[in-house]
């Protein structure tokens, strides 16, 4: 029997007699003598896995601690937030290390990848780049007059923010997608905060050290990589089902099987992806992963057709417990929303879904409880209050004891609520289509897309000559 292989991050449990903390001694930037670092590679509950670090100099007494987040996000993040309050300056930022954090009223931008990660509050982060500024003020007056009152009036406008005489706009942006902004009004909709995801350019994919993702055709440019693998030695395997010789190009009959690492323990396991026909709807990719270490399971769904040209939303009221064994497809651009609880659900807290109506309260209720941001210690005891009511809610919602209109609302037209009627109207469900507004089509990255006379005129008329 091989020794059992131990994951890389471990829960953070302070009764854990083996906290595998590491210690390595490191140089001191204050003094350049030896000091020591610890890290500790743990799993934040709830939340994700994270690098903590802590060094202390024992020679001048200097003490810094951050942390790195362990896993780039599939996609960018940007924050942009009115701060107009005292509260706002309250508010908890996640930051990690290749966040950009900037101020457009004065000018200020703190770049990525010069400080660590940290969690912190926005008066913090501002407050420490005023002390910041401040190092060495007392010689740059002596040396360079000139720069020293440059910086000074410069730290005078941060602390002007601070007073909020006037409201300010705070941006952070991550293309790792590992940053956060504290929603005040969570579980509802904060009228202050905007947050756009986006996919990363090149430049970013190279400074995150994230290879380019291959030019193809989709999953036909998967099928032919497969191909060319050999399934007994490579790492992407194919389990073929009973699927007819003179079809070879068809993958509506196959499992795609990928070696991939569990995001739960860290292991190697398998996902699952196939291309299935919904009913009265259309295409979709699932993708499922269960791992066998840790017992984590996880699926996603993805539309296999692309953006539609209308906005889809989707009401339903519920009259009958029945209605909770409803088949539910949710994009990853979906919104849930319940009026009845001035309930609104982001596409991005609990991503693309395939399940039932009762399986995706379930899941909002549960994403909900376990947010350290709404439940944990952060939260003060008003929101706790008002966020244990909308549980208990949920809850009665999910037992049938309460009847509500749950709405799905999707830019991108790609989620589905089974219609048990079919092919009849279903008299519960309104189906609306609309026009997406520019911000909606901008986050769906459409606004910047040209199918159309793509060609330069120059080139064409360059060609033409040379015929």
């Amino acid at each position: 029997m091989g020794e059992e292989v131990q994951p890389i991050y471990v829960d953070l449990a302070s009764e854990s007699d083996d906290p595998h903390v590491t210690i390595v001694d490191s140089l001191c930037m204050s003094c350049e003598k030896m000091g020591t670092t610890r890290l500790l590679m743990t799993r934040i509950p709830h939340y994700k896995e994270v690098i903590l670090t802590s060094f202390e100099c024992e020679h001048c007494g200097n003490k810094n601690t951050g942390f790195q987040l362990g896993q780039v996000q599939d996609q960018g993040v940007r924050y942009e937030l009115c701060v107009e309050n005292e509260m706002d300056l309250s508010r908890q930022i996640v930051r990690s290390n290749h966040a950009t954090v900037s101020v457009p009223e004065v000018q200020l931008e703190i770049p990525g990848n010069l400080e660590k990660g940290e969690v912190t509050t926005i008066e913090g982060i501002l407050r420490r780049t005023v002390e910041e500024l401040s190092q060495d003020q007392s010689a740059r007056r002596m040396e360079q007059r000139e720069v020293a009152d440059q910086i000074d009036d410069f730290i005078d406008k941060i602390l002007e923010l601070l007073t909020l005489d006037e409201p300010f706009t705070l941006i952070v942006d991550d293309p790792s997608g590992n940053s956060f902004v504290e929603n005040l009004h969570a579980p509802h909709t904060d009228p202050q905060l905007k947050k756009k995801v986006y996919k990363r350019s090149p430049e970013q994919n190279a400074e995150l050290g994230l290879e380019e993702e291959p030019v193809g055709n989709g999953l036909d440019s998967v099928s032919e990589e497969i191909e060319k693998k050999d399934e007994s030695k490579e790492e992407v395997l194919v389990k073929k089902s009973d699927k007819k010789e003179d079809d070879p190009g068809n993958l509506k009959d196959e499992v795609l099987v990928f070696s991939t690492l569990c995001d739960r323990c860290s292991r190697p396991t398998s996902t699952n992806m196939k291309i299935m026909k919904i009913p009265y709807f259309k295409e979709v990719i699932i993708m499922a992963m269960h791992c066998e270490h840790c017992g984590h399971r996880t699926n996603e769904v993805k539309s296999g057709t692309g953006v539609s040209d209308l906005g889809k939303r989707i009401s339903l009221k519920i009259t009958d417990p029945c209605d909770l064994a409803r088949d539910v497809l949710k994009s990853e651009t979906c919104e849930v929303k319940i009026p009845d609880f001035d309930l609104h659900v982001g596409g991005g807290l609990i991503g693309g879904k395939f399940t039932t109506l009762e399986g995706l309260l379930i899941n909002i209720r549960d994403d909900i409880e376990a947010n350290p941001f709404l439940m944990g210690d952060a939260a003060g005891s008003n929101r706790k209050t008002l966020i244990n009511k909308l549980v208990d809610d949920l809850q009665m919602v999910i037992d049938g004891n309460l009847k509500v209109t749950i709405i799905l609302d999707d830019p991108a037209g790609n989620s589905y609520l089974q219609n048990i009627y079919a092919p009849d109207e279903d008299p519960e469900i309104t189906v609306e289509e609309y026009e997406r507004t520019f911000e909606q089509n901008e986050e769906l990255g459409l606004n910047d897309m040209k199918t159309e006379n793509y060609t330069d005129d120059s080139t064409c008329n360059d060609i033409s000559e040379l015929s």
